[in-house]
């Protein structure tokens, strides 16, 4: 029986950027061969994470390594074991497709023929063959950050980290995007995929962690999160926005939780327990009202209602941590 050991290790991770805590004391481990989906807002410590473990960045306190290596004392050793794609791709808009994969290459140090070879492979991979001798500034959105995922893989790493890496995608880049990186995971790439789509998770992670204001406040598999909230969503959809304060109070008594309203949808959701009998409850509740009812229907809650339920916000909600704050890099080496 094969044992799975851990590529990522870290402990007490902590950063602070003048007077705003980035990271509090975050422990996290990444099982060989998994995908650990780091679920959070904007602003809630994820890229600071992905900073330090591709050595980009110094830690305050706490320890990481990456395949038993220390970020700090093995930092080289850790970049040429690894590959990232930032959350914007980082491609040299005056080099054509090719170009750019080649001169990743080199600068990981492979022989020209290899990374000739290897950028071909690649192109044709990540469907960009037909575009290999066209400037990258002529791409679209999704085809430059399918050549900045396939920059990252040049030198085959072990370990890839993927910070938001469908961020500013149209819904088919997306969708494509989550091919590509489920192919990775397939293939054997520990993967470490930073995201604020809880669907992206969801549909990818092995495992995942959720992060907010630089501390762990939870983590398991998509099934695990869900059921910490429990129960079952009862959702409706109105014709009128202003009617679902009123629908909110009529139907007070069926939830153990306060309902989720949305008026630019005209959407109500409702935490409840119990089946389909609810349902028909809830649709007696509102009769006589005038309250005019487009949709209804019962379903799990999702990871939507897990962070809400964990952090009292959504996961879209403004920034409460700096994490575009500029630093050194640490000198040595070269990572994407």
């Amino acid at each position: 029986m094969t044992v799975m050991t851990d590529a990522i290790v870290v402990e007490g991770l902590a950063k602070r950027f003048g007077v705003t805590t980035a990271l509090d004391g975050v422990d996290l481990t990444v099982a060989e061969g998994s995908v650990l989906g780091l679920l959070g807002p904007n602003g809630a410590g994820k890229t600071t994470v992905v900073r330090i473990l591709t050595t980009l960045l110094l830690a305050d306190a706490g320890r990481a390594e990456v395949l038993g290596l220390d970020v700090v004392r093995d930092a080289d050793a850790v970049r040429a074991s690894i590959g990232l794609t930032g959350q914007y791709a980082a491609v040299d808009e005056y080099l054509t497709g090719f170009e750019n994969l080649e001169m990743v290459g080199r600068l990981y140090h492979l022989p020209k023929a290899e990374a000739r070879s290897r950028a071909g492979e690649l192109l044709e991979r990540f469907d960009l063959s037909g575009a290999a001798d066209r400037p990258a500034k002529t791409y679209s959105g999704g085809m430059r950050r399918r050549l900045d995922i396939a920059a990252s893989l040049i030198n085959r790493p072990r370990i890839l980290f993927l910070d938001e890496p469908t961020t500013g995608l149209d819904p088919r880049s997306r969708l494509a995007m989550w091919e590509f990186i489920a192919e990775l995971a397939d293939g054997g790439t520990t993967i470490l995929l930073t995201t604020q789509y809880l669907e992206e998770a969801d549909r990818l992670a092995d495992r995942m962690v959720v992060i907010d204001r630089g501390r762990v406040i939870a983590r398991g598999t998509g099934d695990d999160l869900k059921a910490q909230v429990g129960g079952q969503r009862l959702e409706f959809t109105l014709s009128r926005a202003e009617d679902l304060t009123e629908v909110a109070a009529r139907l007070r008594p069926l939830a153990f939780e306060d309902a989720r309203t949305d008026e630019q949808t005209r959407r109500l959701s409702l935490p409840v327990h119990g089946g389909t009998e609810l349902l028909a409850e809830a649709l007696r509740l509102l009769e006589g009202s005038g309250v005019e009812v487009l949709d209804v229907g019962l379903r799990r809650p999702d990871l939507d209602d897990v962070f809400l339920t964990l952090t009292g916000h959504a996961a879209e909600d403004v920034p409460t941590a700096d994490e575009t704050t500029s630093e050194p890099v640490p000198a040595a080496g070269g990572t994407r």
